[in-house]
């Protein structure tokens, strides 16, 4: 079936016009809306000049426009991106330069941060707003989208076919952001399993008419997945299975704006009858099991009846949290390695406390590469890299040396390596090591250590530093760094402060150890286990 998604969501309002697509706070919108409102923006795009294989970037927080933005840009065959909008001004203005974006659609609260973009990057030709500006930070003098939508005419469905593309940036390992290049049919192929196999189809559809066949059928049974994207849609995990959702007649729901809310998730759960929750890890799910322990100790639980799968990925989440999840809920939980460049490796999969402790057994396609390019044999204590054989990105945008990095030919097969260490257990398990480049996943967020050390050291009175992840049972790791400086009156909350000035909240050190000096040696090279000694010794103390 060689079609776009946006084809395929086309075809599927056309048959369920009726049907909610998209659940918010205070709004449903139903498939017909859904493709109307998507429409409007559309030919609001191509009045701009936007057209085929031009950039749209979805710098939003959860909710229907982020989806209607997605769906706009696949009507004219533009290729919608990400942005994080924990990016600060400058970080966003670099990205959206890297992507060559013709468009931005962004959060009214986030509209401060993208004066600059307007003024710096050259090929922004529409931007369009969601909702008001904060009066203290108004940002740009821009079109507002429920404005634009009403002066907008839908524009007429077009078949558009499966190598109109998608860009998931990711901060990967190289510091600044890449733009993993996904071939919509590859995408495609890689949401066969998780899609359509709960539906009881075994294999793709073969044409538009049996995939809509298949979501009319779905809905009308009550098995149309309502899925609600705790972690934000502008991660693989979110967007690629909300869509995923949308293809088969489901229903996606999304939370308040803000800040992560548990009750609100949980009263969400209850009153939509939410299926399938997403999250990332113990930093997103830590908070969920506490209020569902607390709402018990008030004697108020929360209902879960609805409440059939959890789905985790980006992180390791961990036994104790997935104990907690089955003894209140009869839940499967799919805790899945999985990265933007491909995948998933591998899933550890329990639908009980029975099946503690998880383990993570890989998928068909996956592959464990040691050394000279052989495969590691089970068992034998060998580390190697996971590599993946299954659908998969075309490469990284403009940067063909990382691509060839990453995405490798090995005996005449092409694979994903992100580089990801793993070792396999005799039984054929895999333990993940995590990733060898030292890059920091905190939250499923990937932090890469030179970002943070630049930004530290631009600090007059900081002369080294070095950054690290290290454990952290909530975040999985936490940002550290080791600074040397003279200057006594300087404090780990002033640099805290100085970093967050330039970059993400999640990229500024939770700690940071104060020295006179660091102990590099005469080759300027300094021991990573050193400064992560280092950091744990001085946890709760005074490190000077």
């Amino acid at each position: 079936m060689d079609v776009s998604f946006g084809t395929i969501w086309e075809a599927v309002a056309r048959g369920l016009p009726e049907a909610v697509a998209i659940s918010e706070p205070g709004r449903d919108y139903t498939y017909a809306e859904f493709d109307d409102r998507s429409a409007r923006l559309a030919a609001a795009l191509e009045a701009a000049g936007v057209g085929a294989d031009d950039k749209v970037a979805c710098y939003l927080y959860n909710g229907a426009a982020y989806l209607e933005t997605v769906f706009a840009a696949l009507k004219i065959g533009a290729v919608p991106i990400n942005a994080n909008y924990r990016y600060t001004e400058g970080e966003l203005s670099s990205l959206l330069t890297d992507a060559d974006a013709a468009a931005i659609v962004f959060s009214g609260e986030l509209a401060g941060n993208v004066t600059h973009a307007s003024r710096n990057v050259a090929t922004l030709r529409l931007l369009v707003r969601v909702g008001p500006a904060p009066e203290d930070r108004p940002g740009p003098d821009v079109a507002e989208l429920e404005e634009l939508l009403a002066a907008s005419e839908p524009r007429p469905a077009e078949h558009r076919f499966g190598s109109d593309q998608i860009f998931m940036y990711t901060g990967g390992t190289t510091g600044k952001p890449k733009g993993v290049i996904w071939r919509q049919s590859d995408l495609l192929h890689s949401l066969a399993i998780p899609v359509f196999r709960p539906l009881g189809v075994s294999t793709l559809p073969a044409t538009l008419s049996e995939a809509v066949d298949i979501a009319i059928e779905a809905h009308a049974e009550g098995r149309a997945p309502a899925t609600m994207p705790v972690v934000p849609l502008m991660h693989a995990t979110g967007l690629f299975n909300s869509m995923g959702a949308l293809l088969v007649g489901g229903r996606v729901i999304t939370a308040r704006r803000g800040g992560l809310d548990p009750r609100h998730v949980w009263e969400t759960v209850a009153a939509q009858r939410v299926g399938t929750v997403i999250v990332a890890g113990n930093a997103v799910c830590q908070p969920l099991v506490d209020e569902l322990v607390a709402a018990e100790q008030a004697g108020t639980p929360y209902d879960l009846s609805s409440l059939r799968s959890v789905l985790s990925s980006g992180t390791k989440l961990s036994d104790r949290l997935k104990r907690a999840l089955h003894e209140r809920a009869d839940v499967t939980i799919t805790d899945a390695i999985a990265s933007s460049e491909g995948g998933p490796f591998a899933f550890a999969i329990t639908s009980s406390v029975d099946d503690l402790p998880a383990r993570f057994f890989p998928v068909p396609a996956t592959k464990v590469i040691g050394k000279e390019d052989r495969e590691v044999v089970p068992g034998s204590g060998e580390t190697g890299v996971l590599a993946y054989s299954g659908p998969m990105p075309l490469g990284y945008y403009k940067d063909s040396a990382k691509t060839s990095t990453t995405f490798r030919t090995i005996d005449g097969v092409r694979y994903a390596i992100p580089g990801d260490l793993a070792e396999l257990e005799a039984d054929g398990a895999i333990r993940f090591l995590g990733r060898g480049s030292g890059v920091i996943n905190t939250g499923g967020e990937k932090v890469h250590p030179q970002e943070v050390e630049d930004a530290l050291l631009s600090h007059p009175d900081v002369t080294d530093s070095v950054v690290v992840g290290v454990p952290d049972d909530t975040w999985g790791e936490r940002v550290a760094a080791v600074v040397a400086t003279s200057n006594e009156t300087l404090t780990e909350q002033d640099l805290q402060a100085w970093v967050r000035r330039t970059l993400a909240g999640y990229k500024v050190p939770r700690s940071v150890v104060l020295l006179p000096k660091l102990p590099r040696t005469p080759t300027g090279k300094l021991e990573v286990p050193w400064a992560k000694d280092t950091i744990q010794n001085a946890a709760g103390s005074d490190a000077r």
